[in-house]
């Protein structure tokens, strides 16, 4: 649905429904397509530790070997 600002900003709250209800809207401007309204992305679960069986991250706080860490600081 194409939209000019003028209209948009006179039905924001109609027109933040309907984006909201999956409806792409685009905003324009003396009929130049400027902005797009749409529904964000849903939220997913927060990531949880150790939902992959096998991996062993018990070593991930440990000290960079010297060798590795001179690397890093360009040593």
């Amino acid at each position: 649905m194409l939209v000019n600002v003028h209209d948009a900003k006179t039905q924001f709250s109609k027109l933040l429904e309907q984006a909201h209800a999956g409806q792409e809207i685009i905003l324009a401007k003396a009929g130049k397509p400027y902005a797009r309204m749409m529904p964000l992305a849903p939220e997913t679960a927060k990531r949880q530790r150790g939902r992959v069986k096998g991996i062993d991250d018990s070593a991930f706080f440990d000290p960079l070997p010297e060798e590795e860490l001179a690397a890093w600081e360009g040593r």
